[in-house]
C-alpha cells in the first residue's frame, strides 16, 4: 500500500504567525537529519545567560529566512522581474541550507578546536555532500549560494547589505531577547524590493525602512550581541574547547561524546575539507552533523569534576554562570595591568603563569553596520536615477555607516577584584 505524504505543511512561527513550506522538495530538505540538528544550536550561543528568552535555534532562524525569501521572490515577480521557477526554488534553498555548517554556540568551534574553517565553508562542505544524496538536485542552489550564479541578485537576497538572513535575525533575535531597539520593519522593506541591471535596490519610498533597518543592525551589535557579559561567557566557553583540545593532545583521556572527541582528538583543517588532509570531507562531515550545543554542556558538567584545575574551574564557571568579569572601554588596556592580574590569579588558584591565560586576557570586538566590501545598497528614484544610500540619506554619512567601531575588553576571575 502507498502513503501519500502531505509535503505542504503550514508551521505557526512566533514572529510571523503561519508561515508554508513552498515546495515538495523543501519540505523533503527540512526533513534531513542535518536540518534537524539545527534544533539543537541555539541561534544566539550563551545570549540567555543575559537574556533568558534567548534560546530560539538556527532551526527557526532558516525556517523565517526561507519564508521571507519567499515574500521577496514573489514582490519581484511582481514587478515583472523574471524568475524562473527553477531559480525560485533553488533560492528558497540555498537560504535554507544558509546556516548549516554552523557549530555549537555560534562561533565558538571555529575560534577553538577547528583551525582555519568557517562556518560558511563548512555550509558548502555539507550542501555538496546533501547534493550528493539528492543526485544533483541543489547544484543550483550552491550556485547561487556562492555568488557564482550569473544572476548576481539573487546572491545579494541571500548574502548583501539588506539580505533575508539579515532581517531574519534582526527582528527574531529583537523578539526572543526582548530588545526593541533592534525590531525592523521587514514587510515594507521588502515590498520596496526592486531589480535594475541585475542588481538588488530599494525603493525610494523604503529609505526610512532601511535606514531604522542599518540603526536597528548597529543597536543590536552593542546591547546584544556583543553584550559584555555575553562576550565574558563565549570566551570562557571557547578557553574551556582549548583547554580540552590541549590536554587531549597530549594524550589526556576525557569525557566526551564520540563526535566532539573526533575534534578533540584531531587536527582539523581546511586541508581536510579539500581532500588533502588526514580526513575525508566526508569524515569530517560525518562527526560534524552529529554536534550540537548538547555536546559540549555535558560534557562541560564532567570536565567541572575534571582533575585538571583549569578545565574544572572555567567548566563550573560555565557550568553555574559564574563567569569572569569583564571591562570593556575605548583605549587597549596596558600590559602592565594584565601582568598584574596574572600574577594575583596564579597564587588565588594555585597555578602556574603559562595557564592563567586562560582566566585573563584581553582582546577587542568592532561593531561594523555597513560593509563597503559587500555589494553597495542602491536607491531607485521615481525619476529612474540609481544612488548609494550614503549619497541621497538625510540621516547617514558614509563614514558613519562604514567606519569600524573597535572595542577592547578584559576578562579576570571576579576574585581577583
Amino acid at each position: 500500500m502507498v502513503y501519500l505524504t502531505n509535503k505542504r505543511k503550514i508551521i505557526n512561527d512566533p514572529v510571523y504567525g503561519f508561515i508554508s513550506i513552498p515546495g515538495d522538495f523543501a519540505f523533503d530538505i527540512i526533513e534531513h537529519p542535518w536540518f534537524q540538528r539545527l534544533r539543537n544550536i541555539r541561534q544566539l550561543g550563551l545570549t540567555s545567560f543575559v537574556y533568558p528568552g534567548a534560546t530560539h535555534t538556527r532551526f527557526q532562524h532558516a525556517l523565517g529566512a526561507m519564508h521571507l525569501m519567499d515574500q521577496a521572490i514573489q514582490t519581484l515577480k511582481s514587478k515583472t522581474v523574471k524568475i524562473s521557477q527553477e531559480e525560485e526554488e533553488a533560492t528558497l534553498l540555498a537560504i535554507l541550507l544558509h546556516d548549516l555548517g554552523h557549530g555549537p554556540f555560534s562561533h565558538a568551534l571555529e575560534n577553538s578546536i577547528i583551525s582555519g574553517i568557517s562556518h560558511e565553508e563548512m555550509s558548502l562542505l555539507l550542501m555538496g555532500k546533501m547534493n550528493e544524496t539528492f543526485h544533483g538536485k541543489l547544484t543550483l542552489a550552491i550556485e547561487i549560494f556562492k555568488g557564482k550564479y550569473k544572476r548576481k541578485f539573487l546572491h545579494e537576497l541571500i548574502a548583501g547589505q539588506v539580505d533575508m538572513d539579515r532581517l531574519d535575525y534582526l527582528r527574531r533575535d529583537s523578539f526572543f531577547t526582548g530588545v526593541i531597539e533592534g525590531s525592523v520593519g521587514s514587510d515594507r522593506i521588502i515590498r520596496m524590493l526592486n531589480v535594475v541591471n541585475d542588481r538588488l535596490v530599494i525603493d525610494e519610498k523604503g529609505i526610512y525602512s532601511l535606514e531604522k533597518f542599518i540603526i536597528a543592525r548597529r543597536l543590536m551589535y552593542w546591547q546584544v550581541y556583543m553584550h559584555k557579559t555575553v562576550l565574558s561567557s563565549e570566551s570562557l566557553l571557547v578557553n574551556i574547547l582549548k583547554r580540552a583540545k590541549e590536554l587531549a593532545s597530549s594524550g589526556e583521556d576525557l569525557y566526551s561524546t564520540p563526535a566532539l572527541r573526533f575534534f578533540l582528538n584531531n587536527k582539523i583543517g581546511p586541508s581536510d575539507l579539500n581532500g588533502e588532509g588526514v580526513f575525508t570531507p566526508g569524515q569530517v562531515a560525518a562527526n560534524f552533523t552529529r554536534l550540537d550545543d548538547n555536546d559540549i554542556l555535558v560534557s562541560a558538567k564532567y570536565w567541572a569534576d575534571h582533575s585538571d584545575v583549569v578545565l574544572s574551574n572555567l567548566s563550573r564557571r560555565l557550568v553555574q554562570r559564574d563567569l569572569l568579569a569583564i571591562e570593556l572601554q575605548n583605549e587597549p588596556f596596558p600590559e602592565k595591568r594584565i601582568t598584574e592580574l596574572k600574577k594575583i590569579t596564579g597564587k588565588l588558584l594555585n597555578i602556574n603563569r603559562e595557564i592563567t591565560k586562560y582566566f585573563v586576557f584581553a582582546g577587542n570586538i568592532s561593531n561594523l553596520a555597513y560593509v563597503p566590501d559587500a555589494p553597495d545598497v542602491k536607491i531607485l528614484a521615481k525619476s529612474g536615477l540609481i544612488s548609494d544610500i550614503s549619497s541621497v540619506s538625510d540621516m547617514f554619512d558614509h563614514r558613519f555607516l562604514s567606519e569600524r567601531i573597535i572595542k577592547y575588553f578584559l576578562c579576570y576571575p571576579k576574585e581577583c577584584r
